[in-house]
């Protein structure tokens, strides 16, 4: 009787996040559009407020909205990265819909930042000049890893091989010839299953790298010619002393 109750459980749990999986993203619809409300109520604080409370206090109102503005951003930009990224997946795979889904994250944090300083009368511009200063010692920082994160870009962009393609290595840098099986390709590194182990290999070293498929059937030695029979002569014909 447990065990029934248990399975009618499990499938109702089953059929509750298949609905969920197919419902349209409500929730981060209502909140993009109320984080817009509250950021439009925000920076006209002043005009709307002005003689309805005492002076000092539109001032707070508007910076309270652009809080509210922050999280509500924040969630529903959160919710439809989430919901990008299930809907890419089975279409383009995993690693495809990742690299939609960081994007979307940068691209919308980078506007709520920015709004979100506009509204709290930061001088954006002068902030900006400071953050490319700064954006450009944290990239010569990080080299290494950026060339990795554009080099999984350019490999999940291409397509030169997928997830469970049998393919061979050959670069200097990677030490001679690496054959495997791709069991992942991520935004930094790829996991190639070499039967003995699973390697972790740059992206920037497999971009620079001859790439190509290891053969089924390896080509077999040539066999060796076969020796020359010596020359018989007839009974009689040898040398007379």
């Amino acid at each position: 009787m447990a065990q029934e109750e248990q399975r009618a459980h499990d499938r109702h749990e089953l059929a509750v996040a298949r609905v969920k999986e197919k419902t349209r993203p409500w929730k981060e619809t209502i909140a993009l559009v109320l984080a817009i409300a509250a950021a439009q109520v925000s920076h006209n604080a002043q005009s709307i407020f002005t003689g309805l409370i005492p002076k000092p206090y539109p001032r707070i109102v508007g910076y309270a909205l652009a809080v509210v503005f922050l999280a509500l951003a924040i969630v529903a930009v959160l919710g439809i990265s989430a919901k990008l990224k299930n809907f890419f997946e089975p279409r383009l795979g995993s690693a495809h819909a990742a690299v939609i889904r960081y994007a979307v994250l940068l691209v919308g944090v980078v506007v709520i930042i920015l709004i979100t300083l506009q509204l709290f009368n930061v001088p954006v511009g002068q902030l900006l000049v400071g953050t490319a200063l700064t954006s450009v010692l944290l990239g010569i920082a990080a080299q290494q890893s950026l060339s990795n994160i554009f080099a999984g870009m350019v490999l999940l962009l291409s397509r030169p091989f997928r997830v469970g393609d049998a393919i061979q290595l050959r670069a200097g840098a990677l030490g001679g010839q690496l054959q495997g099986v791709v069991t992942e390709i991520g935004i930094t590194y790829i996991r190639l299953d070499t039967g003995d182990t699973v390697m972790s290999v740059p992206n920037s070293q497999v971009l620079a790298a001859a790439v190509g498929p290891i053969p089924d059937h390896p080509e077999e030695p040539a066999p060796a010619p076969a020796p020359e029979d010596p020359v018989t002569r007839p009974p009689g014909t040898g040398a007379h002393v």
